[in-house]
C-alpha cells in the first residue's frame, strides 16, 4: 500500500510527460508506439487510480540500491524507534526491497558532533542526521530555529523551522555542498530544579545548567547564573547543589535519574534541540531520479513523525518524573509538574523578542539577519536589529 502512495505522488507528478510522448507516437514504428502508449497508459492509471495490480512491477523497475546512513545518538528512542525503523523497515517496504539502507548513531562510529557536516561535505557521510547544536556554536545561523524562548510550544517551533528551512538548505548547499532533507526536533528543553520552583522568578540568582548560548543569555537575562556542563555531570553537581536547575528533555532527566535530585519540573520549552537531515549532494546526484523521488517523499514523512514522536516522548517524560499512572515506565518520580503562567510566558516572549533575536543579530551577517527577518521574522511578527 506504501508503493501505491509512493507511485501516485511521484509518478503522478510527472503526468504532464505522458501527453507530449502519446503525442508523438504517429512518428514511430507501429510496434513501438504501442508498447510506448500502454506504458504511458499505466503510469497514468497509477497516477490517477493507484493501479494496485500492477504496483509490483513498477516498485521492482527501481534500480538496486544500497545506502549508508549516519543517524543520530544510538541512545536516545528517537533513533531506536523512529530513525532506525525507517532506514532498515520502511524504506525497504515501500521499494518492493529494491533500496536497502545500513544505519549506526554517530557515536557508534566514534564520533563526537562537531565533525559531522564536514564529514558530510568530503562524502564520507552520505545521508545523515546533524544536531544543530554543533554547527551552531560556529556559525550563528545554525542558531535561527532553536533561539530560546522564541518557540514555546510545538506548533510554533514547527512555524519557525518551516519559515527557515529555505535559509537553512541554501547554507548547507553553499557551504558544505551537502542538501537539506529537512529538520525536525529531538525534544523540549525544560527546566528540572531542585528549589520550589512556582515561576521564573524564583530562578533569580540561582546558577541553572544550560545546553545553548542563547538559553545562556535568556537566563541570565532573567537574573540567574549560567553554567554549561555534560549531561553526565547534572546529577553530580545537583547532589552537591553547585547548581539549583538544569535544562534538559524530560525523558533525558529522567533516564540521567534527576527526578531523585531535583524537586519541581517546569514545563516551559527553552529550545527543541533541532537536527537537519541531509545527504552529500555528489552522493544524491548519483542515485537514480526515482529513487530519490521515493527517498524525498519518505523523507518527509519521517520528519512528520519525528515532530509527532517529540511531543509523545515529552509527554512520557512529564508522566514518569512525576509519577503518574499513565508512565509505562519503572521507577517513577514524584516531582512536581509546574505549568507556565502567562505573566511568564509573556516575559519570555518579551526577552527572546527583544534581548535574545539581537544578541543573535549581532553575531551573525547583516544578509543573515535580513533573511531572518524575511522568515521567521516575518512569520512571528517580529524585527531583529543588528548593532
Amino acid at each position: 500500500m506504501q508503493t501505491i502512495k509512493y507511485l501516485s505522488e511521484s509518478i503522478g507528478q510527472r503526468f504532464s510527460w505522458v501527453l507530449p510522448t502519446l503525442g508523438a507516437l504517429r512518428l514511430v514504428r507501429p510496434w513501438v508506439a504501442a508498447l510506448v502508449w500502454w506504458r504511458s497508459l499505466l503510469r497514468v492509471m497509477i497516477g490517477v487510480f493507484g493501479g494496485a495490480m500492477i504496483l509490483p512491477v513498477f516498485a521492482q523497475e527501481l534500480p538496486v540500491t544500497a545506502l549508508k546512513v549516519l543517524g543520530g545518538l544510538s541512545t536516545r528512542s528517537t533513533y531506536k524507534q523512529v530513525e532506525q525503523p525507517f532506514w532498515v523497515k520502511t524504506i525497504p517496504e515501500h521499494s518492493a526491497g529494491q533500496i536497502t539502507a545500513e544505519i549506526k548513531g554517530f557515536d557508534e562510529m566514534g564520533l563526537k558532533g562537531p565533525e559531522l557536516l564536514k564529514l558530510m561535505k568530503q562524502g564520507v557521510i552520505e545521508f545523515g542526521v546533524i544536531p544543530l547544536i554543533y554547527p551552531a556554536a560556529d556559525t550563528a545561523i545554525y542558531e535561527a530555529v532553536d533561539l530560546a524562548g522564541l518557540a514555546t510550544d510545538a506548533k510554533m517551533a514547527r512555524q519557525v523551522s518551516t519559515s527557515f528551512s529555505p535559509i537553512l538548505a541554501k547554507h548547507l548547499s553553499a557551504t558544505y555542498q551537502s542538501k537539506f532533507l529537512g529538520v525536525s526536533p529531538f525534544a523540549p528543553q525544560v527546566l528540572f530544579c531542585n528549589i520550589p520552583l512556582r515561576g521564573l522568578q524564583d530562578l533569580k540568582g540561582k546558577t541553572v545548567r544550560v545546553i545553548t548560548r542563547s538559553q545562556a543569555e535568556l537566563i541570565e537575562a532573567l537574573g540567574a547564573k549560567s553554567l554549561s556542563m555534560p549531561i553526565a555531570e547534572v546529577l553530580q553537581a545537583f547532589q552537591k547543589k553547585t547548581i539549583a536547575c538544569a535544562v534538559a528533555s524530560s525523558m533525558a532527566g529522567y533516564t540521567a535519574k534527576w527526578y531523585t535530585v531535583s524537586t519541581h519540573l517546569y514545563a516551559l520549552p527553552l529550545g527543541w534541540n533541532q537536527e537537519i537531515h541531509a545527504v552529500n549532494q555528489k552522493a544524491w546526484d548519483q542515485l537514480n531520479a526515482d529513487v530519490r523521488a521515493l527517498l524525498e517523499i519518505n523523507l518527509a514523512k519521517l520528519t512528520e513523525r519525528l515532530w509527532l514522536f517529540a511531543e509523545t516522548e515529552n509527554q512520557k517524560g512529564y508522566d514518569c518524573n512525576t509519577g503518574a499512572k499513565s508512565c509505562p515506565m519503572a521507577p517513577k518520580g514524584k516531582m512536581t509538574l509546574v505549568r507556565p503562567t502567562q505573566a511568564d510566558l509573556a516575559t519570555v516572549k518579551r526577552l527572546a523578542t527583544q534581548n535574545i533575536v539581537n544578541k543573535w543579530a549581532a553575531r551573525c551577517s547583516g544578509s543573515c539577519v535580513s533573511e531572518f527577518n524575511q522568515t521567521i521574522g516575518k512569520s512571528l511578527k517580529i524585527t531583529a536589529k543588528k548593532s
